[in-house]
């Protein structure tokens, strides 16, 4: 009987024919993703909350209480992303495989922005964040795993130039929708609401969907494990990674506890700045694309500057740069403090001064987000890889709960707020400091080991 898809790689010295089409997928989906993502603060707050009832006698919430509701939505909506891949995972490996899940996830996601477009009540609003989380989380642990599908013994020299590539598409992808959507919003909303500022991400979501149907024949399908999934992923090995790594990956959850409020809280402070510069306005959720600029921009710049420079003078280990990272994190929030203050003196400060928090936080962000990544997947044998990789994405989600959560307990029933002002700011810096100093603790006990191809090497002390 013929096999409708091949499900395993060809054996050639180039790449892999399907490739394109899952770079360009990616480029399209991030696009809608970080589209969606960064109009969210502004549009809830000023077009949804504020012009909703919340009580009997007709009264709408405040513009404080309004920012406080979007932001522990936004923050709530990061957390089922990132625990929903361990869904995405199980049905992948388990029962569909890569390909399947990653094409049914897909049309759901579609069908988030949709609703978004179409509906912007509370109740559409919850439904179409939650149809995008579901999608958007479970496609996660996917996709870059169906990228290394691809690659056969052959051409696996040139997996490092094809993740290259797939980094860029989704920087790209990031930066153009950071600063197009918003310009979208501002243009379209008085006319038209949220319904082409959410429709056009949704559009590019569609193509990227029908580009990573018609790649079907290029790829290569991993049939699904079946129930011996459970007996590969649940081994010893891997239960004792993941008991290492828990500690790592728990304070690594402040670290993004911190860093995904550039979506929620530094563009309510932006709203508050000054935003012409150079006779252009800036939009406060436009400044969020200097994340993806920045990420493009050091990455080269770390790579072959910095940390070379940094190791000559001590031994850069991945959990010594990741503890650099939290005191990094801790400079970019008492800047986003000191701005706080200014603002709160009646000061007009040009929106230009946030360049300088996240030209921190991004820094911080190569120094743990990316040395994590490498860091876990090098800690855990192969059969457990996907696990592992879920835990982590755990961990993140943890750490946009702690700021959903915190948000709800400070906020008082007016909407102000237990840590006004520059307070809230510095109450992240004091917890982010105090998760490094625990960190400097961890990484001198760590006790994992390395897993590098067939074999495995101990590490004791990653110090």
């Amino acid at each position: 009987m013929t096999k409708m898809y091949r499900d395993t790689p060809e054996d050639i010295e180039g790449m892999p024919s399907g490739i394109p089409y899952i770079v360009g997928n990616e480029a399209a989906e991030r696009y809608s993703f970080y589209g969606m993502k960064s109009i969210l603060m502004v549009f809830l707050t000023t077009h949804v909350f504020m012009k909703t009832e919340f009580d009997d006698s007709g009264v709408n919430y405040t513009e404080q209480q309004a920012e406080a509701l979007a932001t522990q939505w936004i923050h709530w909506f990061n957390v089922a992303v990132y625990l929903l891949p361990f869904i995405g995972a199980l049905i992948a490996d388990w029962l569909f495989g890569k390909y399947k899940t990653i094409l049914a996830l897909s049309i759901v996601y579609c069908a988030g922005h949709f609703v978004l477009a179409i509906d912007e009540s509370i109740w559409g609003m919850g439904a179409g964040l939650g149809l995008i989380a579901f999608g958007a989380g479970g496609i996660k642990p996917c996709v870059s795993a169906h990228v290394g599908d691809q690659f056969g013994a052959s051409n696996q020299v040139l997996l490092p130039r094809v993740f290259s590539w797939f980094y860029f598409s989704i920087n790209i992808g990031a930066m153009c929708s950071m600063i197009i959507t918003p310009l979208i919003l501002r243009w379209t909303v008085d006319d038209y609401g949220g319904a082409i500022a959410f429709g056009i991400p949704g559009i590019l979501m569609l193509i990227a969907t029908i580009m990573f149907w018609i790649g079907r024949k290029h790829f290569v399908h991993i049939p699904p494990r079946g129930d011996q999934f459970f007996s590969e992923i649940f081994n010893s090995e891997g239960i004792k990674a993941i008991t290492a790594l828990l500690p790592v990956f728990l304070l690594t959850a402040v670290f993004f506890s911190c860093f995904d409020q550039t979506a929620s809280k530094w563009v309510a402070q932006g709203k508050k700045m000054d935003g012409q510069f150079l006779g252009l306005e800036i939009l406060p959720d436009q400044m969020q694309s200097l994340n993806p600029i920045l990420v493009l921009l050091f990455i080269p710049l770390f790579s072959y500057v910095l940390y070379p420079r940094m190791d000559a003078i001590i031994s850069l280990t991945p959990l010594r740069k990741m503890g650099i990272g939290f005191f990094v994190t801790a400079a970019a929030f008492s800047c986003s403090a000191l701005i706080e203050e200014q603002i709160s003196k009646a000061v007009e400060l040009s929106i230009i001064w946030q360049g300088i928090p996240y030209l921190l936080i991004t820094a911080a962000e190569i120094m743990i987000s990316i040395t994590a990544l490498e860091f876990a997947y090098s800690q855990s044998p192969k059969s457990s890889k996907s696990l592992v990789m879920a835990v982590y994405l755990g961990c993140i989600s943890l750490g946009n709960a702690v700021t959903a959560i915190t948000n709800a307990i400070i906020t008082k029933p007016d909407g102000s707020s237990l840590l006004p002002g520059a307070n809230y700011y510095w109450f992240f810096t004091g917890m982010v400091l105090v998760a490094g100093i625990l960190f400097i603790g961890v990484s001198k006990v760590y006790w994992g080991q390395s897993f590098l191809e067939a074999d495995h090497e101990p590490v004791g002390n990653e110090e």
